[in-house]
């Protein structure tokens, strides 16, 4: 059978399928200086994706299939130059991802976690009702990158009487106000949402005069990459007010968590969980698993990133 290596973890569903199909070598257990030459596919996922050093010690690689609709820890350049096609798990985990970005939303404006704090510490008994919160509802909400879940965010605000601003690389034919300059798109909403592709061409899009754009009433959600945001920036904006709230589902340095952004009650952290449930990870490891066996098969596979296509 041909040789695979893996990356990351793999559910049992996925292991079953991929141990008819392939010798499976684990990273972690593996000498690539012994067997990297019979390895002719990978299987990783977003965070960890394929090294330079492992990618150089594979001169017979074929094919990559990362587990998650992030792709930029892998060199995809690199990989084209050496005929190697890389794919991805898009669209199964749009309406997850969206879910979370607007679950964050949400927590932010009604203060869901101080009034839970509220309740448990026995406040509310003692001193009576909590402090108001924000509707979120008719909110201005400017998306950074209006890709498939940058859509599927917009879809689900829709019935709220929301707005939708949006900045990427180039219009789009959507009747949402498309914003060339990002700091005049975040000036003029209400709520930032962060959804655009992570790497060198967006790392810290969002810096402080964005961040101070969006102004000490505004609001930063991020479910793309830690990389987006300029976290030291954030951290000041948060603690000085020149932002109201934020909520983070990606850190720069994930899993760690700066503990000055860890303490600020402003903020609501997720452990990155964007598309962290049973039957959209099931999906997720579903397509990894068909795009290599396809690619096994015939050559073709259902999901290339687009500098594959």
């Amino acid at each position: 059978m041909p040789d695979l290596l893996m990356i990351g973890g793999a559910t049992p569903a996925m292991m079953e399928r991929l141990e008819a199909a392939f010798t499976i070598h684990r990273l972690a257990d593996t000498d690539l200086g012994a067997v990297g030459d019979k390895i002719t596919h990978v299987a990783t996922n977003g965070h960890d994706g394929v090294k330079p050093e492992i990618m150089a010690s594979l001169p017979n690689l074929k094919m990559i299939s990362c587990y998650g609709v992030g792709y930029d820890a892998i060199d995809t350049v690199e990989a084209n130059k050496r005929g190697v096609m890389v794919t991805h798990t898009p669209n199964v985990l749009n309406a997850e991802v969206a879910t979370t970005a607007v679950l964050l939303m949400l927590a932010c404006y009604r203060e869901v976690l101080r009034d839970d704090a509220y309740v448990r510490s026995g406040q509310w008994e003692k001193q009576g009702n909590a402090p108001l919160t924000r509707s979120a509802d008719d909110q201005i909400v400017g998306i950074l990158g209006l890709g498939r879940i940058g859509q599927a965010i917009a879809d689900k605000l829709a019935p709220w009487g929301t707005k939708i601003l949006y900045h990427s690389r180039s219009k789009k034919d959507v009747s949402y106000t498309y914003y060339d300059n990002l700091t005049n798109m975040a000036r003029d909403a209400d709520v930032l949402i962060c959804i655009t592709p992570g790497g060198p061409s967006t790392n810290k899009i969002v810096n402080a005069e964005v961040i101070e754009a969006l102004g000490p009433e505004g609001t930063l959600i991020n479910v793309s990459r830690g990389s987006v945001v300029d976290e030291t920036a954030l951290i000041d904006a948060l603690q000085s007010g020149k932002l109201g709230w934020a909520g983070l589902d990606v850190f720069e340095a994930e899993p760690h968590v700066p503990e000055a952004l860890s303490n600020l009650p402003n903020t609501v952290l997720l452990p990155h969980v964007g598309s962290g449930t049973v039957e959209t990870r099931a999906a997720m490891g579903a397509l990894t698993v068909d795009n290599l066996l396809q690619h096994l098969e015939n050559g073709t596979v259902k999901t290339p990133v687009p500098e594959c296509q």
